[in-house]
């Protein structure tokens, strides 16, 4: 049987309709009494949806919108969930990305992952045992719901759905995972699995911002991760979490159907970054950023988060 990911271009319009498409597309259903929902979105740093680094609140809105429309869900507990880094603190990225406001308005709450209370879980992936923290309250709500941002990053290529519950983890210190960062995406993706993944490529991030018109909609974040990497021009085995992940058996990339709108287009909107490029660049840059944060003593860029 064919893993289902959806491809759906939208336009500045409501984009309820848009995702209403891609989640009929991918034959979504609820088949369970739903009592609570978490959204994870993607607030890596206090960069507003069009730089391509975070999710757009109208995405957020928009799905919230179609819970309740589309499947019912009018009277149920709704979490926007995120998690401290070490370079950004989730109170004040929702307030200045427009996140309080939205709660306010959908009557849903704010969630900090790392305020809530902490599972100790153990995962052994590729040969390698990794400890993490794990908020308690993802482990037991009735739907889990994942909406990354499309991206290049340097460290792991793309970042994208996979990458996105590596946000997940309770502690902002993310950077003790660097030395087996890609075993600990996949780590944590075998410890905390969503139930639908709504990619928010309206604007997306390549070395540059780019305008997609985009939402990818699945119900595996590896498979939809595949196609993503796809779209960005790379392969399963040029992204080292993914060629991980697919050996722990997290999909099969030869039973993934694109379904919706054409793939072909919008790889030719998306620009290619070489990987070998990238990295170099990214090493430059690397070393002026510590030069800089030696000398002014201030707080390092997302860059150096996971």
């Amino acid at each position: 049987m064919n893993d289902l990911v959806s491809l759906v271009e939208v336009s500045d319009d409501d984009l309820t309709t848009y995702i209403s498409k891609a989640l009929d597309l991918i034959d979504f259903k609820i088949n369970q009494k739903v009592q609570s929902i978490f959204i994870k979105v993607n607030l890596c740093y206090y960069w507003n949806s069009l730089t391509g680094y975070t999710t757009d609140p109208r995405l957020v809105s928009s799905v919230i919108d179609v819970l309740r429309e589309k499947y019912g869900l009018n009277n149920v507990d709704i979490k926007i969930a995120e998690a401290d880094a070490t370079a950004m603190r989730t109170s004040h990225a929702f307030k200045m990305l427009n996140y309080t406001k939205l709660a306010k308005e959908k009557q849903v709450e704010l969630f900090n992952l790392s305020k809530d209370k902490k599972v100790p879980r153990k995962v052994r992936v590729n040969g390698k045992e990794i400890l993490f923290e794990i908020p308690k309250s993802l482990l037991n709500t009735d739907l889990f719901i994942n909406l990354p941002k499309m991206k290049i990053m340097s460290a792991t290529v793309i970042t994208c759905a996979l990458k996105n519950i590596f946000g997940c983890i309770a502690s902002p210190k993310k950077i003790v995972y660097h030395p087996t960062l890609n075993e600990a995406i996949v780590g944590i993706n075998k410890l905390l699995k969503p139930h639908l993944t709504i990619v928010d490529g309206i604007v997306a991030l390549s070395r540059y911002p780019v305008k997609m018109n985009l939402i990818i909609a699945g119900k595996n974040p590896f498979s939809v991760d595949c196609i993503v990497s796809k779209i960005m021009g790379y392969n399963l085995f040029q992204i080292p979490h993914l060629k991980i992940a697919s050996k722990e058996g997290f999909g099969t990339p030869d039973k993934i159907k694109v379904v919706g709108d054409d793939l072909t287009k919008f790889k030719k909107i998306f620009p290619h970054v070489n990987v070998l490029r990238l990295k170099l660049e990214s090493k430059v840059q690397l070393r002026l950023l510590k030069l800089y944060s030696r000398i002014t003593n201030d707080t390092l860029p997302p860059i150096l988060e996971t």
